[in-house]
């Protein structure tokens, strides 16, 4: 039986990720984990206890008194905040913002590195993040970059946040990207940065079908070139 196969893919807010990595999984029949969904799980908690972003003591104590498990399922990856299914109350743009500051924070990302590596650990997965191919798994056998015009991710996320029925405008949802944007490249802990040997994919002019498909073609050349170098 082959070791399970890794697939890393970063990018910033609204670069269409979690879709294709969905879908990528999907095709190939992996695992998936959203990295995005632990830290607004323990962001849904601390707006929950009114923890400011900046109390990083606060961050520290809440991290060592939370359990957060994903569950793999037919409908999807499930989201379990000490017990309860939350995964349906974290995907608004207020727990999307507080997520982003939070994890800024090195305890916090230290927290949540163990579960991610739990998941990797039950077999082949395609995982979508901010550091997956840079801290969380730098050895993935395949990583990938997503990115897209500003304008394009902003667009991307306002439908996303109008399909959920969230009373939001595209002008504050580009504000809110470009904030959480500034976020995530500046933080000194794990910033969002291409992780080396990347496959970059700028993809604002290309449909998440598009996206996959281009994916699936490298993620089959380098299997067949991990298979080559095993029988050599």
């Amino acid at each position: 039986m082959p070791p399970p196969f890794l697939i890393a893919i970063d990018g910033p807010a609204g670069a269409g990720k979690s879709t294709v990595a969905k879908a990528l999984a999907r095709c190939l029949s992996f695992l998936y984990l959203d990295t995005g969904a632990l830290y607004r799980a323990l962001a849904l908690k601390a707006q929950r206890e009114g923890i400011p972003s900046a109390d990083a003591a606060a961050l520290d104590s809440l991290c060592e008194r939370t359990k957060i498990d994903l569950l793999q399922g037919d409908a999807g990856m499930r989201v379990l905040l000490d017990g309860e299914d939350v995964t349906s109350k974290i995907r608004g743009e207020p727990i999307s913002i507080l997520a982003s500051a939070i994890s800024a924070h090195g305890p916090v990302r230290k927290a949540l590195l163990s579960v991610q590596r739990r998941v990797a650990e039950q077999g082949s997965l395609v995982a979508e993040g901010r550091d997956m191919g840079t801290v969380v798994f730098p050895e993935a056998d395949v990583k990938f970059y997503l990115d897209a015009a500003p304008e394009e991710r902003a667009l991307r996320r306002y439908r996303e946040l109008e399909h959920s029925h969230e009373n939001v405008n595209l002008d504050s949802v580009h504000q809110d990207l470009q904030k959480r944007d500034r976020q995530d490249r500046l933080r000194s802990v794990a910033p969002l940065r291409i992780a080396e040997g990347s496959h970059v994919i700028d993809c604002s002019l290309l449909t998440a079908e598009e996206v996959v498909e281009e994916m699936l073609c490298e993620v089959g050349r380098r299997q067949r070139n991990r298979r080559k170098c095993r029988e050599d």
